[in-house]
């Protein structure tokens, strides 16, 4: 079986194009955790008029030089009856309240001394000091949120700064999860023999598709009967967008997945095995706007390629960009390259005065069996297959996943 580079499936990958979006509008407040599919454009500017800064006195500037003004007035926020500043006088004025016509600058509380109906300027400020102008915090007609952008507080909050109650997102895809393997058991199953062995897989699955925007829906376990495989996995494809199964990928001869997979009807294989470690036995397929993503069975294979390639596709169907960020960091020891091919290797990752940093202190090696590799504050140090072991002090590139 030739399979083929990393690179080349992550270029299928992208390359990807859906056809009918999944949208829905929902109530602001709802909308939290979903990405946005439609463009946000200021429709005024804000603020609308010069509005004060801090509390204060509004006052014209060049009347500092007299170092002494008469106050005429109070100005709280919210008031719409302003008074017009005159020459050698302030008007008291508050955290966002409008300032009064006439003025130009803003004095804080802190700067002046009350005595009487005066006040006595002690530390004076430059002009326009403390005012904000209009347009500020955005402008009429500028963008302020771009389509695919995931809506979190700072967008809830520009959003309703905007009047916005409702708003329109993209529906969350929503992941069937399968697991297959006659050796497994459910959660809660009792153990009758040594052979079998609890059913993981599904629920890491679900928790990494939840954490990247989707809907999880669990399938439960099937035992390797094609036909019962079948079944679940045509179920599963009646629900929802993307179907992931664990096991029955490999070359066995129970392995039967990829015989359902390759056998169902309108659906196009996009590739099945890529030289990478682990999880080359990888398959992934599409029918219409629906993706089928065959893993293997071991728990670490499964885990890192559902990063690798079901969350790509969960942001692909919300039209968003891959959320899990690539950065570089330091080796603080050396790392051994055990294979040729694309490597994804656990690590402790560390940011020290503001460089990120790698240690394996406490990862284990041995097979794709380990998840427990996986726990901490994990990365995964990515190596290309043209790439050799790495030296102490070498810059590396490092997939950021918690």
């Amino acid at each position: 079986m030739a399979f083929m580079h990393f690179n080349e499936s992550m270029k299928i990958l992208q390359d990807q194009k859906i056809e009918h979006y999944k949208t829905q509008r929902l109530p602001l407040m709802e909308a939290r955790g979903y990405v946005l599919a439609e463009e946000i454009v200021a429709d005024r500017n804000s603020p609308e008029a010069p509005t004060s800064g801090m509390d204060g006195y509004a006052i014209r500037f060049k009347d500092q030089e007299s170092g002494r003004l008469r106050i005429s007035g109070i100005n709280p926020a919210g008031n719409a009856q302003l008074e017009e500043l005159r020459a050698g006088e302030a008007i008291k004025t508050f955290t966002g309240s409008l300032m009064p016509p006439g003025s130009d600058t803003l004095i804080p509380i802190e700067n002046v001394r009350v005595e009487g109906e005066e006040i006595l300027i002690e530390e004076p400020v430059p002009k326009g000091f403390s005012v904000r102008p209009v347009g500020e915090n955005y402008a009429q007609g500028e963008l302020l949120i771009p389509a695919g952008t995931p809506l979190e507080y700072p967008q809830i909050g520009v959003l309703a700064g905007l009047n916005r109650s409702h708003v329109t997102v993209y529906s969350k895809p929503r992941v069937a999860i399968l697991a297959t393997g006659s050796e497994l058991l459910e959660l809660g199953e009792p153990q009758t023999h040594e052979g079998q062995i609890r059913s993981s897989n599904n629920y890491t699955i679900q928790a990494i598709v939840e954490r990247y925007g989707a809907e999880a829906i669990q399938m439960g376990c099937v035992g390797d009967d094609p036909e019962n495989i079948a079944e679940a996995v045509d179920n599963a494809l009646g629900q929802a967008d993307i179907v992931v199964s664990t096991g029955g990928v490999s070359v066995g001869d129970f392995d039967f997945v990829k015989d359902v997979v390759g056998a169902l009807e309108g659906a196009e294989l996009l590739f099945k095995g890529v030289r990478i470690k682990p999880g080359q036995h990888i398959m992934v397929a599409r029918r219409g706007d629906q993706f089928i993503v065959a893993l293997p069975g071991f728990a670490y294979s499964s885990t890192v390629t559902t990063l690798l390639y079901v969350v790509p596709l969960i942001a692909k169907l919300q039209n968003r960009t891959n959320p899990i960020e690539t950065v570089r960091a330091v080796l603080d020891e050396p790392f051994i390259k055990r294979a040729k091919k694309a490597e994804f290797t656990a690590c402790n990752l560390r940011l020290v005065d503001g460089l990120y940093r790698v240690d394996f202190q406490g990862k284990k090696v041995g097979t794709s069996a380990i998840l427990t590799n996986m726990l901490g504050p994990v990365g995964l140090l990515y190596t290309s297959e043209e790439e050799g072991s790495k030296d102490p002090g070498e810059e590396v590139e490092i997939l950021r996943i918690l």
